[in-house]
């Protein structure tokens, strides 16, 4: 006997899927390939940007979704590359929808939340956490009858007269097994784990760089191309440098998502004094801020283990940092920079919209990432390094004191700030780090996934970063906002295509 709908991966989009697929009245199976269920989406800060919600019309906010169309090309017109419109309409146009939908499942937002340069306030972050989108959709995916199968690792689709019936699965210490299905939606990440992918479609540099999500191989990717699909944007991808996670969770991440907690903690925060939203919001967003460029332009050096400077740091993400050892760094300043960027309008990372962390909010929240010494060889030792490199390095980067003397930087760095005195600071370890990959399956509206001559894959749809089909996601708010959108859409879709006469039940078959 076969199920309706097979969905693989249980991030954000997969999830999505499945209880949209459910809602329209198919029987749903869902893979996920690791032990428990959240995907990137349960890494994330979790923001959605969208317009017409329940937030803005509290706030008097009169805003469209044919606003937020024309907006997201703000983020994305020096990109040299076409946008697609269609699926640009069907994100701006369906995630009001959307977000009704999470709140009517129990998911509650902060916000909204300025964003330049969006020209309204539409971004809405999520409480308590990313957390939370799992925790509601497992709910009432359980509560739809989804049977979730976790440990769960899709690796090829099965065709039959051209068209997509089956997945075949692994799991540890059994045989391949196979779902049957009328209707298969690919959800299952990025390829910002995957180091051939990466090395393949973008650069060695940014093969070797982590990702956030590991787990993201791009196995629904690799299946779909088997069966004739295509990747469209497969160069494109976002990271930089971010400070590594702390090595305990923040008591803000172990707050229970409940929906009726986070509702008085919503209407909390909406009537305290900013000192208090503020704190709230740094418990957490110090975990996944990254370090401001302006720190760099400023007269911050990158050094890594061993005390030596490797690149020019004001180029925007140094992929030299790949090859340092252990792929980590640390961020070196004197103490006049520290109290430099220890007020506005000068901060060590932000969130926009949301705050901005300054040094003594690293201090605060994050004092494993903070070291602090009257000298540049007390410096180095605390954080391992040669206390002789260290020294060479600053020397090696500060400008003449004598004017007209000319000493160029070794990497080339065109402006130069004289680190001058202690005390002086290391902000780290800091690692490169992916935080996805843009390249998806070229889909058309409906969410199919398309062949090299844009005819759909019979049986076969795709959500999230797998349907991305050349969408461009500038600006927070907007993958997580495709996710939980094409996934419902997606899921929906896939239900529909896959009705048909009798009752059916899932099953799982060994291959």
């Amino acid at each position: 006997m076969k199920t309706d709908v097979v969905v693989v991966g249980g991030g954000g989009s997969g999830m999505a899927a499945a209880v949209g697929a459910a809602t329209a009245g198919a029987r749903v199976v869902l893979l996920e390939k690791n032990n428990n269920l959240g995907g990137t989406t349960a890494r994330s800060i979790g923001s959605i940007t969208a317009t017409q919600t329940r937030y803005q019309a509290r706030e008097g906010i009169s805003d469209s979704p044919a606003e937020h169309y024309r907006d997201m090309e703000l983020f994305t017109k020096d990109l040299p590359r076409p946008d697609n419109d269609v699926l640009r309409r069907v994100l701006t146009e369906n995630v009001p929808e959307t977000v009704r939908w999470l709140g009517s499942m129990g998911v509650e937002f902060l916000g909204p939340l300025e964003e330049p340069p969006h020209q309204k306030r539409r971004m809405h972050a999520v409480l308590p956490n990313s957390r939370a989108y799992i925790f509601h959709l497992e709910r009432e995916a359980r509560r739809r009858g989804v049977e979730i199968i976790t440990s769960a690792r899709a690796k090829r689709l099965v065709q039959t007269d051209g068209r997509v019936t089956a997945v075949e699965f692994e799991q540890p210490g059994k045989p391949v097994q196979t779902v049957h299905a009328s209707a298969t939606v690919l959800a299952a990440g990025d390829y910002a784990g995957g180091f051939d992918m990466k090395g393949a479609l973008i650069s060695d540099a940014v093969a070797r760089t982590e990702a956030v999500n590991p787990s993201n191989t791009g196995d629904g990717l690799q299946m779909a191309i088997e069966v004739g699909a295509r990747i469209i944007n497969g160069d494109l991808f976002g990271g930089g440098a971010r400070f590594v996670p702390p090595p305990q969770p923040s008591w803000i991440s172990r707050i229970p998502p409940s929906a009726w907690l986070m509702r008085l903690v919503s209407l909390a925060l909406r009537h305290s004094p900013k000192s208090v939203v503020r704190r709230f919001v740094m418990g957490f967003l110090t975990t996944v801020m990254v370090p401001s460029h302006e720190l760099f332009a400023a007269g911050a050096i990158l050094v890594n283990r061993r005390g030596q400077r490797f690149a020019d740091e004001t180029r925007g993400m140094s992929f030299d940092l790949a090859y340092q050892p252990g792929g980590v760094a640390y961020i070196v300043f004197d103490g006049a920079l520290a109290e430099k960027f220890s007020r506005w309008p000068h901060y060590v990372s932000t969130a926009p919209g949301i705050a901005y962390a300054y040094v003594e909010d690293y201090e605060k929240n994050r004092p494993d990432l903070v070291r602090t010494a009257p000298t540049l060889a007390g410096l180095a030792e605390l954080i391992g390094a040669d206390p002789e490199k260290l020294a060479r390095a600053v020397a090696e980067y500060n400008p003449p004191e004598a004017a007209g003397t000319d000493r160029p930087d070794p990497f080339e760095r065109k402006h130069r700030v004289r680190l001058a005195a202690g005390p002086y600071y290391a902000l780290g370890p800091v690692k490169n780090y992916i935080n996805y990959t843009d390249g998806g399956l070229a889909v058309n509206e409906r969410h199919e996934v398309l062949d090299a001559h844009d005819r759909p894959i019979p049986g076969l749809f795709a959500a999230g970063s797998n349907g991305q089909g050349g969408l461009l996601l500038k600006g927070h708010g907007h993958h997580l906002g495709w996710a939980f959108t094409s996934g419902r859409l997606a899921g929906r879709n896939a239900a529909l295509k896959s009705r048909r006469p009798g009752t059916q039940t899932a099953s799982v078959d060994a291959a």
